[in-house]
């Protein structure tokens, strides 16, 4: 059993704030099992290491025992979250927000263990409101107070249009705190208001107020903006392990312990023993090899990472073999389905890509297009061509 500092000492690992410590303390030496919560919002459907950083910290809680709310925002995915945004932000429509919830519960379970999570959605008592109980919980919070939040108040005092369900945003994630009645809630800084709104709205409900802990946004590769897609500095964690492999081997040397502390699931002593290595002349790209096998292999499986500097990298015009064709070796019991061997070869993300793949006939073996019947037989090399730059010379043994 950890002591209470030492289980502060893990969940204040990489946060930025947590409000309040003493009141966390207090939860953690209580013996309950906690609710923890996290909201997210179902904008997007691929998650990146970026997003990751809020789950891993769930992770932990669930390892000392609690339980994870993950609340997918299906109803205030549907007004859209304006933190950040200089304009109001379009909402998504009932399907896509259904579509893209389903991708995030196949992805965030790869990280959090299913038996101490509970997936919700809040239409599940937001749908129950009617127009006089949200009368009431906009009475909860003044205008003025609204405005101190930066990005309305820069929108305000820059003449920038605020629509007012964009007030009610961080009131709706506050209530589900509220109905859910969360010991803590998990947020990104960009989040701070509206986590916070939760702990007042408690309070204001008469409910003991949820402790909050506020992560960091990941730099993304280029080591100055926060990871995005639309930047081009990410890393899905759905991609194809060789472009995983490539990608954090790319990152610049200073993110080297972000990303570590962060992302890593080691103990904070072995990270501290690799820095020493490091300091000591160990090769800083050694150092990042030894976290990309740790990443790939949480999303792909061990073969995948113990593979993908074979696959990294091949990145040809349509047509071309490389001159240094990887030659991988799969250990199976036997033959193997095309689909299932490009996947444990780390040529594509994932059996789904595979099959996407091979339905539009972007799948060759010794140059020849295959189709989702195609068997790989047991000690016999296979030249296999994913897409149009991805090689790779397979073989499978017993």
């Amino acid at each position: 059993m950890m002591t209470v500092d030492e289980q502060l000492a893990l969940l204040k690992r990489g946060a930025e704030n947590v409000w309040v410590e003493s009141e966390l303390r207090e939860k953690l030496a209580s013996g309950k099992q906690l609710r923890v919560k996290a909201g997210f919002d179902p904008t997007a459907p691929d998650l990146h290491l970026g997003h990751t950083v809020v789950i891993n910290k769930l992770r932990q809680f669930q390892e000392l025992g609690h339980k994870v709310l993950f609340l997918i925002g299906d109803f205030t995915g549907s007004i859209g979250d304006p933190s950040g945004k200089s304009t109001t932000r379009p909402p998504l429509t009932r399907e896509q927000v259904l579509a893209n919830a389903e991708t995030y519960k196949e992805q965030v379970f790869k990280i959090l263990d299913p038996a101490l999570t509970e997936v919700v959605f809040n239409s599940e008592w937001l749908d129950q409101l009617k127009p006089a109980d949200l009368i009431r919980l906009a009475s909860r919070y003044t205008v003025a107070r609204m405005l101190e939040r930066e990005d309305f108040h820069n929108r305000y005092t820059t003449n920038q249009p605020i629509a007012i369900h964009e007030f009610l945003y961080p009131l709706i994630q506050g209530y589900d705190s509220v109905a859910l009645e969360a010991d803590i809630e998990l947020g990104g800084t960009d989040q701070t208001f509206n986590v916070l709104m939760g702990r007042e709205l408690q309070r204001s409900y008469e409910k003991t107020p949820q402790c909050v802990i506020t992560m960091p946004l990941l730099e993304g590769l280029d080591g100055v903006n926060k990871m995005s897609k639309s930047l081009g500095n990410y890393v899905g964690i759905q991609e194809a392990p060789g472009t995983m492999y490539t990608k954090l081997l790319s990152m610049p040397d200073e993110l080297i312990w972000r990303y570590y502390e962060l992302l890593s699931f080691r103990p904070m002593a072995e990270i501290e023993q690799l820095q020493k290595e490091m300091a000591e002349g160990r090769n800083p790209r050694d150092i990042k090899i030894e976290l990309a096998h740790e990443l790939i292999a949480r999303f792909h499986g061990d073969e995948a990472a113990a593979n993908a500097h074979k696959s990294a990298g091949n990145r040809l015009a349509d047509g071309e073999l490389p001159d240094d064709l990887p030659e991988i070796e799969l250990q199976v019991e036997d033959a193997l389905p095309i689909s299932a061997v490009l996947n444990q070869a780390g040529l594509v993300k994932n059996s789904a890509a595979a099959r996407d793949l091979l339905n539009a006939g972007s799948v060759k073996v010794d140059g020849q297009v295959v189709d989702r019947e195609f068997v790989c037989q047991l000690d016999q090399a296979y030249i296999c061509q994913a897409g149009k730059k991805s090689f790779a010379k397979i073989t499978l043994r017993k």
